[in-house]
């Protein structure tokens, strides 16, 4: 595939430090991308599961020089933390090595559309189930990412294009509907009622974009089940990518796995990281 081109890239939930997180794909998707602006909207790292145990790769590593050399090229790049990562709110307003890092964003297309840009943890208080559903629903999905890798594994080595066990399951549950559903309901107000044409977000992990409520609802989707962004192109049109639909990995791709109970070693502009606060223990 060609290099992708265009004026935005907005990324997010790549839950970087775990072992489902898709970073072979996104190292793939950051190596072609020439834009203007990319937007990390949330849960770029995985700080909730980092503190019980980190797995990590070759290719995230990769991926946190990449984006550092985007900065460094002069993309402007923007960082809005999410709920996996939010002990990083503690820095809204700094700066690092170029990456601006925000609680939210107006993001204005260039045919002159007003964007908001948020994680969309923000809703999780009005739209969840109860916490005992929540709780039950939470060990369901980690039993079928685990059950995902062996199928991932298993397509790999027949070479079969990457299929998501977890994501299919969503599309079963009605529960899972009801929950998407509301979600984008809450999202649509918030923009409607603020004076923006539309909202971005992700968090959910189920990519999508069309009207909601007479605003344009876009969801970024994720790199543990998906492998999704939202594309702006230069002339202010918004489209999602299905990465994985355009890239076919081998098993022979997957690089060794690091797994330790800290941190990795890291470039030093990305030190910060090991001196962050431990993230809120409390979960939606």
């Amino acid at each position: 595939m060609r290099s992708l081109d265009c004026r935005t890239a907005f990324v997010s939930d790549v839950h970087l430090g775990t072992r489902d997180c898709r970073a072979d794909y996104l190292l793939d998707f950051l190596q072609r991308l020439d834009c203007e602006r990319l937007v990390l909207a949330g849960d770029i790292f995985d700080l909730w599961a980092m503190r019980r145990r980190v797995c990590w790769t070759t290719p995230q590593t990769a991926v946190l020089e990449h984006v550092l050399a985007l900065a460094d090229r002069g993309v402007d790049v923007v960082y809005i933390p999410g709920n996996h990562d939010e002990a990083l709110r503690s820095l809204v307003g700094s700066e690092i090595r170029g990456v601006r890092i925000l609680r939210d964003l107006e993001h204005r297309t260039a045919d002159g559309r007003r964007f908001l840009v948020s994680h969309g943890d923000q809703f999780d208080a009005e739209v969840r189930h109860s916490r005992l559903q929540h709780l039950m629903g939470d060990l369901g999905y980690q039993v079928l990412l685990r059950l995902g890798r062996w199928v991932d594994r298993l397509r790999r080595l027949l070479r079969l294009p990457y299929w998501s066990l977890s994501a299919w399951a969503k599309t079963r549950v009605g529960r899972a509907r009801d929950y998407i559903g509301r979600f984008e309901a809450a999202a649509a107000r918030v923009a409607r009622d603020r004076g923006f044409d539309g909202h971005i977000v992700g968090h959910i992990h189920k990519a999508g974009i069309h009207s909601r409520d007479g605003v344009l609802y876009c969801n970024t989707g994720d790199w543990v089940e998906h492998c999704t962004a939202l594309i702006e192109d230069h002339g202010g049109f918004l489209h999602l990518v299905h990465w994985s639909d355009h890239v076919r990995l081998d098993a022979s791709d997957t690089m060794q796995t690091a797994r330790n109970s800290q941190l990795p070693q890291l470039p030093p502009e990305l030190a910060w990281l090991g001196a962050l606060p431990d993230p809120v223990t409390q979960r939606p």
